[in-house]
């Protein structure tokens, strides 16, 4: 068994093994607080640009090299008439153009018409009226030359002569019969003259009367066949089938007078369906219920509902027990 010896120690080491390992340490102090140093100053020239990135990082658009529009060297298309004037070549090259080789005098310009023509005003027009008042006189005095004024029987029979010259006398002339222009009378026993050509005046009717009945009568003969409608009795409709409540009355006459309202008003909606008169007791109080079968299911009996409902009148479907 080997003998512990516990007061032995390690030999100290040499100073020069000493000395260079707190070289080595203080240069990593060193490179550590380079490093921090580094990083610091990274982040905060970091920081600085983000803060003023809006403002140095704008772009800059740099103008285009050569001229911004060229004129293409054939552009095609058709010159125009005025292509080559003398005020064309001052725009364009500064300087007046030299003598044209070619002359050409404008068009004359268009005159209006008549109708495009102002209309003048009022002009005065002078006309020398001598020579026509002398020619005038001068036919007046030809034409009473040969009349003697003072003697006016003898100018009137001198005209009535002149006027009757080569005409032959009244008495003369054959008389001819003239046609008798009035239309004959006819024999009364002619067939179909007694009867007069103007018709008679047509009797007064009442329309509104007419088309209510007529209404009536059509909504009548839809439900029926033309009689009294089809009326099924409460109790022979089985439990569970859907109907439709109408209105509650205190007798049968009114309710069948009801239902040929409504048949009247709702012709169209209310054609294939039967008219239910049902007795109830309520209160010690006896009424009749009017109602109506003949519906598939709940959604055609509450659409029947929805039209009367519209119109304002009474509908309820329900259900019968």
């Amino acid at each position: 068994m080997a003998d512990l010896e516990f007061g032995a120690y390690d030999a100290p080491r040499a100073p020069e093994h000493q000395g260079m390992q707190g070289h080595v340490s203080r240069m990593m102090s060193f490179v550590g607080a380079g490093s921090s140093v580094v990083l610091v100053l990274g982040l905060a020239v970091w920081g600085y640009q983000l803060t003023v990135r809006d403002v140095s990082g704008v772009p800059v658009i740099r103008a285009l090299e050569g001229p911004a529009r060229v004129q293409p060297a054939d552009p095609g298309g058709q010159l125009a008439q005025h292509t080559g004037l003398a005020v064309n070549s001052v725009q364009s090259a500064g300087t007046a153009a030299g003598p044209s080789p070619q002359v050409i005098l404008a068009p004359e310009p268009i005159d209006l018409t008549q109708e495009d023509a102002i209309a003048p005003g009022d002009v005065e027009v002078e006309v020398d009226a001598t020579g026509v008042v002398e020619e005038a006189v001068g036919t007046m005095v030809s034409l009473t030359d040969d009349i003697e004024p003072e003697d006016p029987v003898a100018e009137a029979l001198a005209l009535a002569e002149q006027l009757a010259a080569g005409q032959a006398p009244l008495d003369a002339l054959d008389e001819e019969p003239r046609p008798d222009l009035a239309r004959p009378i006819l024999d009364p026993s002619v067939p179909g003259v007694r009867r007069s050509p103007v018709p008679q005046r047509k009797p007064e009717v009442d329309l509104a009367s007419l088309q209510a009945e007529a209404a009536v009568a059509a909504a009548t003969a839809a439900l029926g066949g033309g009689g009294t409608p089809e009326e099924l009795d409460a109790s022979s409709i089985a439990s569970g089938t859907r109907l439709v409540q109408l209105g509650a009355f205190d007798d049968q006459e009114t309710a069948r007078a009801e239902w040929d309202k409504i048949a009247a008003r709702f012709e169209d909606y209310i054609e294939g369906k039967q008219r239910v008169i049902q007795e109830a007791t309520s209160g010690g109080r006896t009424f009749y219920r009017l109602r109506a079968v003949g519906f598939e299911d709940l959604s055609a009996s509450r659409r029947f509902c929805a039209v009367l409902v519209a119109a304002n009148a009474a509908c309820i479907p329900v259900l019968a027990r």
